[in-house]
């Protein structure tokens, strides 16, 4: 596909795959339930732009779409049974595994995907369209806030009623150490080094496997099995 065919690949397409994999996939995996979180990102920012909610529309458009990609990618690779990126292999690995709760699934997509694709994400989007990331930032914070808005929504939905979650209970110090607001943080930081490496390709390359491996770590600790 060529690039400027690229640029204009509409929201809805993307919406349209997710669709497809939420009725695919059994609803208790793993992959579903991140799914299912995703697709409500997605299908808000699609609202978003129909409404005029983003200062560039062109820019909101190549970021969201570029963003996307990466998840579908790493579902698409985990399908041919090859290695999608460290990031997501837990989440991969442990899709169903019984002792391991939809929060916590919901959880480790949202790590994986902001914590390593949204970075390189924003670094594309500005290769692509010939910009700065601070361009892009207006962009970045936007889709951060309906993030974190439906983050808030979602520990709602999938927590464990309070008779159950107790100050005791392995969940309650899970959630309790990884922050939404702080991966946004340091996956700017990262798009911003990424940037800034560009033009050094070795350093660059180590950069982001070692942000890949320590965004599935993470990953692997909040998908720590709490019941067998």
């Amino acid at each position: 596909m060529a690039r400027s065919e690229h640029l204009t690949t509409p929201v809805d397409a993307v919406v349209s795959r997710m669709r497809a994999l939420d009725a695919a996939l059994p609803e208790r995996d793993g992959v579903a339930v991140f799914n299912r979180v995703y697709l409500a990102v997605t299908e808000e920012v699609d609202r978003c732009l129909d409404g005029g909610g983003f200062a560039d529309p062109r820019a909101a458009i190549a970021l969201d779409v570029r963003f996307a990609e990466r998840y579908l990618a790493a579902v698409d690779t985990a399908a041919a049974d090859r290695r999608p990126p460290a990031c997501w292999r837990p989440l991969f690995q442990l899709r169903r595994h019984p002792g391991v709760r939809p929060l916590q699934f919901a959880l480790a997509g949202i790590n994986a995907h902001i914590g390593h694709d949204l970075a390189l994400a924003v670094v594309d989007t500005c290769r692509a369209l010939g910009c700065e990331p601070a361009e892009l930032e207006d962009e970045f914070d936007r889709v951060g806030d309906l993030l974190t808005a439906l983050e808030e929504r979602i520990r709602d939905d999938l927590m464990p009623g309070p008779d159950l979650l107790q100050i005791a209970d392995p969940l309650t110090h899970l959630l309790g150490s990884w922050s939404l607001e702080r991966a946004r943080d340091a996956t700017w930081s990262a798009a911003r080094a990424l940037w800034t490496l560009r033009r050094f390709e070795d350093v660059a390359e180590e950069f982001t496997e070692r942000l890949d491996a320590a965004v599935g770590f993470a990953g692997r600790m909040l998908l720590t099995p709490l019941t067998d």
